[in-house]
């Protein structure tokens, strides 16, 4: 589903250079839940966004599904971005202005594609938003609102999605609820899901744990077949 080759993130230069990610390389299955650790500054966050095609990597390529993601032209790599991948932050960012619905629906209106009424019917359900439909973020919980993100990660598809600390304004009890949404969905629609976190007991809820320090891969293990 995903290979990374040789992947490389440096920013400045001479004395000024920071190297983020240095010789990165593994791969992910099609359906896989791997959980991306370690500690701040590590290059955690620097590899999610060049695996959501947000931010170029100096040296190496990415493969998904056997495209090179970043060989392709601007609009091609934004039509990437929409379709093909699903990102979700710790902060929620959504439109206050706009109720659960037109959130979660915002990136298929902005791709000029109709609404999939039937998934998004299921995703209100998957996620426990029904009877919510019209709320606007403000009259929502943390834990809500961040379903709603996932919501709107979800409403295209994705075949990947990309979670950076997606818990991290949660307390324990929502945090646990979040991680079970995402590995339902996961599992229902056999979607690739890459979580980075810092919490050990999430990351052993994952397939497998890759870790990473200074830039490098330090850890790559199964936890489940």
């Amino acid at each position: 589903m995903i290979v990374v080759e040789h992947i490389s993130k440096i920013y400045g230069k001479n004395e000024n250079e920071v190297r983020a990610l240095d010789d990165v390389s593994f791969s992910v299955r099609k359906g896989e839940f791997v959980a991306i650790t370690g500690p701040s500054g590590s290059g955690k966050s620097t590899l999610l966004h060049i695996l959501g095609g947000v931010e170029r990597p100096t040296q190496g390529k990415i493969l998904v599904d056997d495209i090179d993601v970043y060989a392709q032209n601007e609009e091609k790599l934004a039509v990437f971005r929409r379709r093909e991948v699903g990102l979700i932050y710790q902060f929620y960012n959504l439109i206050p202005v706009l109720d659960v619905v037109e959130n979660m629906t915002l990136p298929v209106l902005l791709d000029q594609r109709a609404v999939n009424e039937e998934r998004l019917e299921e995703l209100l359900v998957l996620l426990g938003m029904k009877g919510r439909e019209h709320h606007l973020p403000n009259q929502l919980s943390g834990g809500q609102q961040q379903r709603v993100s996932i919501g709107r990660a979800l409403m295209n598809a994705p075949a990947v999605v990309l979670a950076d600390e997606p818990t991290g304004n949660l307390d324990t009890a929502n945090s646990r609820e979040i991680m079970e949404l995402l590995c339902a969905s996961n599992e229902r629609y056999k979607q690739t899901l890459i979580v980075i976190t810092h919490d050990e007991d999430i990351a052993l809820m994952a397939d497998r744990i890759i870790s990473i320090q200074d830039g490098k891969i330090v850890r790559d293990e199964v936890i489940r077949a």
